[in-house]
């Protein structure tokens, strides 16, 4: 399996002579980065064509990059137009495309048909406030037949999540995001909706009968250290038992092109 870097070597490498983009993310989000370059790298030795959407400030863009895949980042134009992100995707030689709005995917329609082998939609899904028929008809487009959807996004049931916040529950106060959350949090921020591996199955049985789940994996990503007793804890019932770590990591295989779509919004 190819090799990630370690993070210190990670930031000499590619990020040499330049302010590396949100710094603070890139650490608390490395373990995540790392992990899941193996879950991809794991099944194949070869990769030609990727599409990153939702890609930030190109940190897993970027090792990809160096390994010869032809990389193109799909995101926010306030975030590709910063410096760093321009001088770095200009170095590794990565495409930029800008949207303004996912649910009208129109940008997509400038990239080729059966092109990609790999989709990169990390830590994107929860966040997808608008229905997404439409975005993924067009990425289906654009994927090669045989190629791969890779997501990850938070476990719903994950030990610390809301779905075991039971004095919320009997007080009557629903679940999902809470409405401090909707009105206090000035960002794109909040998860508005984090799935269990079944609903992410029942996702894309949906979507398309050319999509087959074909790998599912609950992740324990360690965000920070365990700072007490109670956290420790949690950590090892984690290690036991993985329905309750804290990220999906999924393999979607477009095993062909036969129906597409199948749903209308």
């Amino acid at each position: 399996m190819k090799c990630f870097p370690n993070i210190e070597d990670y930031k000499k490498q590619f990020f040499k002579g330049t302010i590396i983009p949100d710094e603070s993310y890139l650490n608390t989000h490395y373990p995540r980065f790392k992990l899941t370059w193996e879950f991809i790298w794991k099944k194949t030795d070869t990769i030609k064509t990727m599409l990153d959407i939702g890609a930030h400030w190109l940190h897993q863009s970027i090792v990809y990059a160096k390994e010869g895949v032809d990389v193109t980042v799909a995101e926010l134009p306030t975030t590709l137009n910063t410096q760093g992100v321009q001088s770095v995707a200009e170095e590794y030689n990565i495409n930029l495309i800008s949207y303004l709005d996912l649910s009208k995917p129109e940008i997509f329609d400038k990239l080729p048909e059966n092109h990609f082998d790999l989709i990169l939609f990390a830590e994107i899904i929860e966040h997808i406030t608008f229905n997404p028929v439409d975005m993924w008809r067009a990425i289906f487009r654009v994927m090669k037949p045989g190629g791969r959807i890779i997501l990850t996004t938070p476990n719903y049931y994950h030990l610390g999540g809301r779905a075991w916040d039971i004095k919320r529950y009997l007080f009557g106060s629903g679940g999902g995001i809470t409405p401090k959350e909707i009105l206090n949090v000035p960002t794109y921020g909040p998860h508005w909706k984090e799935f269990s591996a079944k609903e992410i199955r029942d996702y894309f049985n949906m979507l398309s009968p050319d999509f087959d789940i074909t790998e599912i994996n609950h992740a324990s990503i360690p965000y920070s250290l365990p700072a007490n007793l109670s956290q420790k804890f949690k950590c090892k019932l984690e290690d036991w038992i993985p329905f309750l770590r804290n990220n999906l990591f999924v393999e979607v295989t477009l095993c062909c092109k036969d129906v597409s779509i199948v749903i209308d919004p």
